[in-house]
């Protein structure tokens, strides 16, 4: 269609011009003493047409012909600045396969060319970004090959370099540099330094990197074994879903732990317990292992029973609530006071034996109620149930010697020795996983 349009378009100019010069007889005269020269108005035409065109031809010529330097100095800068960001792309992809050494090199290139684009007088309007970017990726590349003169050289040059804000196009770009700084810190194990690093951050920058900075002070506070801070931090870090609900609870689980695992005393202990959320403190693991501290340090009894009931009713109303493990362990724990358990205690003790009678746990606490409240009978006959059903080493261990010690106590000695068989032959019984 196009094509069509030029062809009528085309067609009309020509009889424009063949009905204008077919039907003018002008001329011009041309006098040239002693000579006078008359010429057709169309030739005139036509010759004025030709001495436009060969004029401007010229010209243009001639400005090509002066523009040939300017041309080739912007091709130079031009393959200059190819050779910069080919280098800088270079150092990123050298990076990221692991050939730091070459990484090193193609980003001390990349600030090479840079300066020498400088020293022309070409100045780019993201130089200051790259020559941060550049600094960065040889410090990350000196990190990696464990470097650290090298890596601080080239930190500090970044740093200076984006320390001017008003020039720099991108303020996230000191803002990287100094999260990155924050790693390699945790990487020296000096968590000092990474939060030192991630408070010279502005408040934006906070907010924006809320999760990356969390996930930052989570380690450089558990490195500096601030357990405390770490939990804190843990916290917040479940409450932003900055890890997924299975990882949430099994580090704010394990730090809870450490937290009091950290107390050395029955004092320091309830301090550390007070310092738990109700969530945390309903964790079986967290109150299983805060009871066995208790009775480690030779604490109240009674408040680790408390800490032990949430645990308790679980794996009582649902018999799979808690793992083969968590079960031995909360067995153990209230086994170690049931010399000074009350009578509610032992009351859920019995109901729960009663209500799962085929439970060698159970079985077992039930027994060494029985057996610390001198009922000897039924403690023999839950201890015997017991003995046949564990599969944890440690309870059947302990319930064969409890067996052992009441058919010493009436002075039967062949049920005696036969217990205390069983109880040496521990390395033959099957262990369960933990």
């Amino acid at each position: 269609m196009r094509a069509a349009l030029w062809l009528l378009a085309l067609f009309a100019v020509a009889a424009a011009v063949a009905l204008f010069a077919g039907n003018n007889q002008g001329t011009i005269t041309v006098f040239w003493p002693p000579w006078r020269v008359d010429l057709s108005l169309n030739l005139v035409l036509v010759i004025l047409l030709t001495l436009f065109v060969l004029l401007h031809a010229a010209l243009r010529a001639l400005a090509a012909l002066f523009s040939l330097p300017t041309q080739a100095r912007q091709w130079r800068m031009q393959q200059k600045e190819r050779m910069l960001h080919s280098a800088l792309l270079d150092a990123m992809v050298q990076l990221i396969s692991g050939r730091f050494s070459r990484a090193r090199k193609a980003a001390q290139a990349a600030l090479t060319q840079e300066k020498t684009l400088a020293a022309l007088g070409a100045s780019l309007p993201q130089a200051q970004q790259v020559r941060v970017l550049s600094h960065l990726l040889a410090a990350e590349s000196a990190q990696a090959l464990q470097d650290r003169p090298a890596r601080d050289a080239h930190l500090q040059q970044a740093l200076n370099e984006s320390a001017d804000r008003n020039l720099l196009a991108s303020p996230e770009t000191r803002e990287g540099v100094q999260l990155r700084a924050a790693r390699w810190a945790l990487e020296d194990r000096d968590p000092a330094a990474a939060l030192a690093r991630l408070e010279e951050l502005p408040q934006g920058a906070q907010r924006r990197t809320l999760a990356l900075r969390l996930r930052l002070r989570l380690k450089a506070a558990r490195q500096d074994r601030r357990t405390l801070e770490a939990l804190e931090t843990a916290r917040l870090l479940a409450k932003h879903r900055a890890f997924s609900e299975a990882a949430a609870q099994s580090i704010v689980r394990g730090l809870a732990t450490e937290l009091l695992s950290g107390a050395h005393d029955p004092a320091q202990l309830l301090r550390a317990w007070s310092e738990l959320e109700t969530v945390e403190r309903e964790m079986p693991e967290v109150a299983i292992h805060a009871a066995q501290r208790m009775v480690l340090l030779k604490g109240d009894l009674p408040v680790a029973r408390n800490w032990l009931l949430p645990a308790w009713e679980r794996m009582v109303s649902l018999p799979r609530g808690l793992g083969d493990a968590l079960r031995v362990k909360l067995a153990l724990a209230l086994e170690a006071g049931l010399d000074s358990v009350d009578a509610d205690w032992l009351a859920r003790i019995e109901s729960a034996q009663r209500n799962n009678p085929r439970d060698a746990n159970l079985q077992y606490l039930a027994g060494m109620a029985c057996m610390k409240r001198q009922l000897w009978g039924k403690a023999q006959q839950l201890l015997s149930q017991a003995g046949m059903g564990l599969q944890d080493p440690e309870l059947y261990r302990r319930a064969w010697l409890a067996l052992a010690q009441l058919a010493e106590d009436r002075g039967d000695a062949e049920q005696a020795a036969l217990a205390w068989r069983n109880a040496a032959q521990i390395d033959n019984h099957p262990v369960s996983l933990r």
